[in-house]
């Protein structure tokens, strides 16, 4: 048998996805909704390929994923991340914003593709934060939490237009994180 024939292919996707999933620190159950794979299955490829290598950069989570949003509007700097995630997601079409600034989920359940999309979503905001303050579980919960729009929905600035994460059952003083953060910091006064 050759590696390349087409009836080893979406095993291989499966595969490979689950590998990148798990460089990420996805939870098992993540990484089973996307890539369709057991838990033994993604047990073992962790032991394989990460635990036993000897280098245990990578660690598993165990538990459930979280489901708080109150995370994603701590304050300004979550609320920025937060709203750069969801504009990634946007742009990897895992979210689609229709006229009334809703959001509602591309894909009606996950799968391979979605998973990879959700990986370069991911990888993509971690090369535009240097100090980035959601994991890869986070953002699983934040394209989950904000599809549904109950919890948290798309506001707009009444300063600049802009659309950011906001929690649908705070105060909300229509003030983007950006703005909120620019008019934090104190002018400087030359002598």
């Amino acid at each position: 048998m050759r590696l390349t024939d087409d009836r080893y292919a979406h095993e291989r996707e499966q595969f490979e996805l689950a590998l990148r999933m798990i460089r990420h620190e996805a939870r098992t159950r993540t990484i089973r909704e996307c890539s369709g794979l057991n838990d033994d299955r993604i047990r073992k490829l962790y032991a394989t390929y990460f635990r036993d290598s000897g280098a245990n950069l990578v660690k598993r989570r165990r538990g459930k994923s979280p489901q708080q949003v109150a995370r994603f509007v701590k304050d300004a700097a979550h609320q920025l991340q937060a709203t750069t995630l969801v504009a990634l997601f946007c742009a990897s079409l895992l979210l689609r914003m229709d006229s009334d600034k809703k959001l509602h989920a591309c894909w009606p359940r996950p799968d391979v593709e979605y998973g990879h999309r959700i990986c370069r979503a991911f990888e993509s905001y971690l090369l535009l934060h240097r100090s980035p303050k959601l994991s890869f579980e986070w953002a699983w919960n934040l394209l989950q939490s904000i599809s549904r729009n109950d919890e948290l929905y798309l506001a707009s600035c009444s300063q600049c237009a802009t659309a950011y994460v906001q929690d649908a059952y705070a105060l909300d003083n229509k003030t983007c994180p950006s703005c909120e953060i620019v008019a934090r910091q104190k002018p400087l006064h030359l002598s």
